[in-house]
């Protein structure tokens, strides 16, 4: 077990990526302190990984009180904390004709200001242990859809706050940072999100190559299989890294001889 006895809180676990990299934590031996917003979803979760290997804790992570009660609960719980993932992310549709100041701001709030508070928070007790953060980001970091603005931007604040303090904190206290950023994955949201926006019940299936060249997009399970040998001291020293996960390269990638019809 890569995470034997290791207590990891896990931000956004109720559905999606952080469920999966939760679940995958319990499996590898950890303890975890599940978050979210959706309580009947966060007891289905401690239900199904064990009351035994978890504790859930539902509240806005942007509420000033959260980081505080995440720490609090993880030693109450578990006597200790040895990493934590920011995976809590607001990922919603805006471009330059409908920021608003107000929309702009909380975007950055849920998807960086906070991961950065939930860090400060909990880096006397991950020093203790010469723990780890990992940050889960996005391959819209790097530039972003159109209609992603707001969330690309957040996302590319949470990239450099992870190499600012995969630096800073590993010299100081030994506490690594360092960060995934998923591709296109089929969480139970984006599965709604696209339904939403008038696609089939299928949509997920037979996508044109230029968008999965495999064929399919990438699981949450996928990510979370990742995301194990960041937060287990496998990783060794290396802290301040991003990496991408997503089965073509965001530089330099073939387009298909016919690209006219690409939307």
């Amino acid at each position: 077990m890569r995470l034997l006895d290791k207590v990891i809180i896990v931000t956004g676990s109720t559905t999606g990526i952080g469920k999966a990299i939760a679940k995958r934590c319990v499996e590898e031996g950890a303890k975890v302190v599940l978050h979210g917003l959706e309580a009947d979803l966060g007891q289905e979760v401690l239900e199904e990984i064990g009351k035994e290997n978890a504790v859930f804790h539902c509240e806005d992570i942007t509420s000033e009180t959260c980081p505080e009660n995440l720490v609090n609960l993880a030693i109450s719980a578990f006597g200790k904390l040895d990493a934590v993932v920011n995976n809590a992310a607001l990922v919603i549709a805006s471009d330059i004709h409908n920021t608003d100041r107000a929309f702009f701001q909380k975007v950055l709030d849920i998807n960086a200001v906070s991961p950065f508070l939930l860090i400060q928070e909990a880096l006397p007790e991950l020093t203790k242990n010469r723990g780890n953060v990992l940050n889960i980001g996005s391959v819209n970091a790097w530039s972003g859809e159109p209609n992603l603005l707001a969330y690309s931007v957040s996302k590319g604040a949470i990239m450099t706050l992870t190499g600012n303090l995969g630096d800073s904190l590993m010299r100081e206290y030994g506490v690594r940072v360092n960060q995934i950023n998923p591709g296109w994955v089929l969480t139970e949201r984006e599965t709604e999100r696209k339904k939403l926006h008038g696609l089939s019940e299928t949509w997920y299936e037979g996508l044109p190559a230029i968008f999965a060249p495999s064929g399919r997009i990438l699981k949450p399970e996928e990510i979370a299989a990742a995301a194990i040998y960041w937060l287990s001291d496998e990783c060794g020293p290396v802290s301040g890294q991003v990496v991408t996960l997503e089965q073509h390269p965001m530089i330099g990638r073939n387009l298909p001889k016919d690209s006219s019809t690409i939307k």
